[in-house]
């Protein structure tokens, strides 16, 4: 099993999520009633929806994990999944993502971002980023 399919495996049993496709039409994705939450694309990639908001409170945070990749004005955060750290990770902004979408947006959030970051961010292994 594929740690990907591990995170979905556990997020699936949380009573908050429902499983469907995910709307960008690659992989599967996890919601709320109100919003996609995780988008799982491959074995090991996952987008998140944590909302411009939430990702501007944490950004210090995120920005200190190589697991984690932003794209500036996007809502969306893209976790490659090389351990069970990164899963743990990952179940904990879930967390963060679904108490971030409680709130509807502010005004001053701007124009709600297109989609998730799929296609839009190039995830190298952490290998590759440490031998180079």
């Amino acid at each position: 099993m594929t740690l990907a399919q591990r995170a979905m495996e556990r997020l699936q049993a949380w009573p908050d999520l429902m499983a469907g496709p995910a709307s960008c039409g690659t992989g599967k994705a996890l919601r709320s009633v109100r919003d996609e939450i995780v988008h799982f694309h491959s074995s090991r990639d996952v987008d998140l929806h944590l909302t411009r908001r939430a990702i501007q409170r944490i950004h210090a945070d995120l920005a200190g994990s190589s697991a984690i990749h932003l794209l500036p004005g996007s809502g969306w955060a893209t976790i490659h999944l090389d351990c069970e750290a990164d899963v743990d990770l990952l179940l904990s902004l879930v967390s963060i993502a679904l108490k971030a979408h409680q709130t509807p947006p502010a005004d001053d959030d701007g124009p709600r971002p297109a989609g998730c970051n799929f296609r839009r961010v190039t995830v190298l292994p952490r290998d590759a980023v440490a031998g180079g």
